[in-house]
């Protein structure tokens, strides 16, 4: 399947005039989408200079869904010109079809454009569990780059309800890569369910052997400002690891809790790294003001 036409390019005008053509008789559902010319034409058209005009063409060929597959992918994965390619990847992620996932990772791994990487993971989120095996393999093999792990652990967090279950078994993965994503994708779910088993993967986070592991989950227990983590959180005040004092300080300066203020005042005293000193004393400055704010409530 040849991914660029032969005949002459369209004018503007007659771009114009295809598009609302095939708009209207995919709304009128008397589109033939077995015209395989006229599908490839119009991935073709998603190169057009006018944003309007490639959302006009990405919105319908979402509509048509299926039939449009093996062009969208034959584009996404071969053609010259980037914003094809880029077209392309947005316009599976309306259609949202389990079966391209793997053209989709072959773009996210291979493609050198950053915005085809990041429209092919967006895909892949919006599919949803098909998507979350192969995720979790990016982020456990070494030969990716990190750029590309964070790709995958976006697409984990956007999923997750759906990937409940791969998530709760490989929070005990022997990949760092693996569990630091996982905790950023249950405190998704912590924050859309509420669910108890998830705020107790995050708490049991901070306990973890690597320190980005920990560091991950108490970003996350305090952007979710989750009180029942402070005693917790108050014991890695005392970490070896610098990096675990600093975010277990900036945790507890998010969940504002007053019960914080002497043990942070404790840990300041102790403190012999100037950074975390400061980190620290912001902390408590905060915590005091909000004392001050509720005293007045």
């Amino acid at each position: 399947m040849s991914n660029q036409l032969d005949a002459l390019p369209m004018s503007p005008a007659e771009v114009d005039d295809f598009l609302a053509a095939a708009r209207q008789e995919v709304a009128e559902q008397t589109f033939d989408s077995s015209d395989n010319q006229r599908l490839q034409r119009m991935v073709e058209c998603m190169g057009d200079g006018r944003g309007m005009v490639r959302l006009g063409f990405a919105d319908t060929l979402g509509k048509i869904g299926k039939p449009a597959t093996p062009f969208l992918i034959e584009a996404l994965l071969n053609h010259v010109n980037p914003v094809v390619r880029r077209a392309s990847a947005k316009t599976l992620t309306l259609i949202a079809d389990p079966e391209t996932v793997p053209p989709l990772v072959q773009a996210l791994l291979q493609d050198e454009d950053t915005v085809v990487k990041g429209s092919a993971v967006g895909a892949m989120a919006r599919i949803g569990e098909a998507s979350v095996p192969v995720l979790l393999e990016i982020l456990a093999s070494p030969l990716h780059p990190e750029s590309t792990k964070g790709h995958a652990a976006w697409a984990l967090a956007f999923i997750g309800t759906a990937a409940k279950d791969y998530l709760y078994r490989e929070i005990a993965s022997d990949s760092e890569s693996v569990r630091a994503a996982v905790v950023g994708a249950i405190a998704k779910i912590a924050q859309d369910s509420g669910e108890a088993a998830a705020f107790e993967v995050l708490v049991n986070g901070l306990q973890d052997s690597s320190e980005t592991v920990r560091c991950e989950a108490a970003a996350v227990l305090g952007n979710l400002t989750y009180k029942p983590a402070v005693p917790h959180l108050l014991e890695l005040l005392n970490h070896r690891e610098a990096e675990t004092r600093k975010a277990a300080a900036l945790s507890l300066m998010k969940i504002k809790d007053a019960s914080a203020l002497e043990p942070l005042r404790s840990a300041l005293e102790k403190e012999a790294e100037a950074g975390i000193k400061q980190v620290i004393s912001l902390a408590i400055n905060q915590l005091e003001k909000q004392s001050e704010t509720d005293d007045w409530d």
